[in-house]
């Protein structure tokens, strides 16, 4: 649904827009939209199409509360390295789209090499962990697409958690998909060195 601003001489209308119908915009008037909606989480594909996702519901809340609480419990505990980052923040990947992880970390070296200006609004980066919660209404097929876009544009490491079947699936360059079923924990690895993700919050 697009909602056109009013003033003196219009009225606000709404549109609502067909699935089979693109919005495409600019990465300018992105960042305008997403400073005048900042109830929404707005996303933007490589090919500049507009994609609208609304507020979620209480349980995926929930979850993406707790799993940025414990990034964030982690990143505290081990000195604070790089920057940890939720859900409400989107990152301009190399190759144009504007993604907005559920939770992320970008490493230090890497944030600390960005200029003021790529730092911008959303920062020209692609972080090097991301984590995508499934909610009930997103589509896996989208879901498994960008995190095979986020792995293609430099992240080292992926997690895409569907809690409806209890599935993890990793994502790491140059390697299959590694697929596990009802996992009780996911480690960081070598990328987040000593952080381990208790599932059993997330399945409860």
């Amino acid at each position: 649904m697009i909602q056109t601003p009013a003033s003196p001489e219009t009225e606000t209308l709404l549109i609502e827009l067909p699935r089979t119908i693109g919005l495409y915009v600019t990465q300018e008037q992105f960042t305008a939209l997403a400073a005048a909606n900042r109830d929404l989480r707005l996303e933007r594909t490589a090919l500049g199409e507009l994609i609208v996702n609304p507020p979620t519901g209480w349980k995926t809340g929930k979850l993406n509360w707790s799993i940025s609480g414990e990034l964030y419990l982690w990143w505290r505990n081990a000195g604070e390295p790089g920057k940890a980052f939720d859900s409400s923040t989107g990152f301009i990947l190399p190759n144009g789209a504007t993604c907005s992880p559920d939770a992320c970390w970008v490493s230090r070296e890497r944030w600390q090499a960005l200029t003021p200006e790529q730092k911008g609004t959303f920062a020209n980066i692609c972080p090097d962990f991301v984590l995508e919660l499934r909610s009930s209404s997103d589509r896996v097929q989208s879901l498994e697409a960008k995190m095979t876009e986020y792995i293609d544009n430099g992240a080292r490491l992926g997690w895409l958690i569907d809690p409806q079947q209890r599935l993890v699936e990793i994502y790491r360059p140059g390697l299959a998909v590694e697929v596990l079923e009802n996992p009780s924990e996911l480690s960081g690895e070598e990328v987040l060195p000593g952080f381990v993700l208790d599932l059993r919050r997330v399945w409860d």
